[in-house]
């Protein structure tokens, strides 16, 4: 008896076979063309701007001035000043520590006092309120039957 589960390979008449049509990818449409290169001379990056202690100090002042008085944001008077964001907080920020530094009072003698003296009471608040807390803490521990 001839075994019917395998039937081998199968090859399909000419005959039967209908049309089949074959899935075929669409002709893709030109690619645009690239910009034509500019001469050199167009690329290359202006020489950037180099400013003086004295024109910086200048336009952060102009930058100040515009912000109090309220005529527009922090970013608009930068722009109007005609720099960038990063230059005025990196220019900010070279000033500041040199104003801070001429600013800070040397302390004398009648000020030294006064410091001891707040520190003193800076103890004294501290003890009270560590005395508060623990009284505090106690009294609670007594309602819920934890002592």
């Amino acid at each position: 008896m001839a075994d019917e589960s395998n039937l081998g390979p199968v090859t399909a008449d000419p005959e039967t076979v209908t049309d089949v049509k074959i899935p075929t990818k669409k002709p893709k449409s030109p690619r645009r063309q690239k910009a034509v290169a500019e001469p050199a001379q167009s690329k290359t990056a202006a020489k950037p701007r180099r400013y003086s202690e004295h024109e910086r100090n200048e336009k952060l002042q102009l930058i100040e001035t515009q912000v109090s008085e309220g005529k527009g944001t922090l970013k608009d008077a930068i722009k109007g000043a005609g720099i960038s964001e990063q230059t005025y907080y990196q220019w900010k920020k070279t000033a500041k520590p040199v104003e801070q530094k001429a600013e800070k009072p040397v302390a004398t003698g009648d000020e030294f006092a006064d410091l001891v003296a707040l520190e003193e009471e800076n103890q004294r608040l501290r003890k009270r309120l560590a005395e508060k807390l623990r009284a505090e803490n106690a009294d609670l521990r007594k309602r819920l039957g934890l002592d």
